[in-house]
């Protein structure tokens, strides 16, 4: 294991649209949403064992979710859970923690990961990272893991890769041509009939002083807030400083403020069952099904004449349904959901 190789996972967000088994004091990737005994972030901390050794993982997150982080967490330094006092999307979450890292090891190589997604063939995932990092060590460039896509998807945002020319340290790796936004349908059906277009995962991989670098030339009024900070990193006075400081960052992600103006944006096509879980139909469509296309997670659930449908009751009491036909059926805290998945878009009318 690369004692340089560090992990960046962004858990900051309110990840409620798993209502009710998500609520914004308890977010997603602090559920267990698969049914497995495991809530998302902790699948995503277990997915770089033997790749990032623990002391070198971060955590940025909202301070109202600091506990559950250590709580689920335990294996990561307390010292290495960063709180943000406001959400300021991505690219400031992701200054913040560059520059902690880089006052501490100016040689690091870092993976920036959502704490929410799912990875299905996690083998594959942990050769695809090892490979791009060190691809990272060894050049300027960022590199993000693009999903080779399996449907016309309109909920992902895509990145065109130039496959003609694959790079000369490593093979797999492209450079990318642009960054698209979350497309129609007709237009993501034009995506994929081609081979040079991926789902962009939001898994980025670099060199330390890579990052840094392009926020000094891309985001400078985001650096150099960070930058001012450089003597307090790692003292009593950081996080009163980062408190005041980082509400000032613009909002922003990463993806705007770096990858769409850099010239060193590569990408790695990449296959390994991932998913962001942002839907409840993502989540049927990633579980494993019956004949009838149910995905059951649950202990005590019996389907009848019902066919399509999601349930997800992890307490005691039996659960029979019967008679439904692509629906959502979900209980926690007292709440019971049934709701069409085509129309689950008007969940949060209810969740507030």
């Amino acid at each position: 294991m690369e004692n340089n190789n560090h992990l960046v996972i962004m858990a900051g967000g309110i990840g409620s649209r798993f209502w009710p088994m998500s609520t914004v004091d308890r977010p997603k990737q602090f559920v267990d949403v698969l049914g497995c005994g495991k809530t998302l972030i902790q699948l995503t901390m277990e997915r770089f064992e033997n790749i990032v050794p623990k002391e070198n993982v971060w955590v940025v997150t909202s301070e109202k979710y600091v506990d559950m982080v250590h709580e689920q967490l335990p294996d990561i330094p307390l010292n290495n859970i960063l709180k943000e006092p406001c959400r300021r999307n991505t690219a400031p979450c992701i200054a913040y923690v560059s520059w902690r890292i880089k006052s501490l090891n100016p040689k690091a190589n870092v993976v920036v990961t959502p704490s929410d997604h799912i990875v299905l063939n996690v083998d594959e995932f942990r050769r695809v990272v090892k490979s791009a990092l060190s691809f990272v060590a060894e050049s300027d460039a960022i590199v993000t893991l693009g999903m080779k896509p399996t449907r016309p998807e309109t909920g992902y945002g895509y990145i065109q890769a130039d496959l003609s020319f694959p790079c000369t340290r490593n093979r797999e790796i492209f450079r990318v041509d642009r960054f698209c936004e979350k497309p129609d349908l007709e237009r993501a059906k034009e995506y994929i009939a081609q081979n040079n277009f991926f789902w962009n995962s939001g898994i980025f991989v670099w060199n330390i002083n890579t990052i840094v670098n392009a926020f000094r030339i891309y985001a400078p009024s985001i650096s150099a807030i960070f930058e001012r900070l450089l003597p307090y990193y790692n003292t009593e006075k950081e996080q009163a400083l980062i408190d005041e400081w980082f509400p000032q960052c613009e909002n922003i992600s990463v993806d705007y403020a770096i990858m769409e103006k850099s010239d060193e944006i590569y990408c790695f096509p990449a296959s390994f069952g991932w998913s962001d879980l942002g839907t409840w139909g993502a989540l049927q469509e990633n579980s494993k099904r019956d004949k009838n296309g149910n995905a059951l997670i649950g202990n005590q659930i019996e389907m009848v004449n019902s066919r399509n449908c999601i349930v997800h009751t992890m307490g005691e009491k039996r659960v029979v349904v019967q008679g439904l036909d692509g629906y959502i059926v979900a209980e926690k805290n007292d709440v019971l959901l049934i709701f069409k998945i085509e129309d689950e878009q008007q969940i949060k009318l209810y969740s507030e």
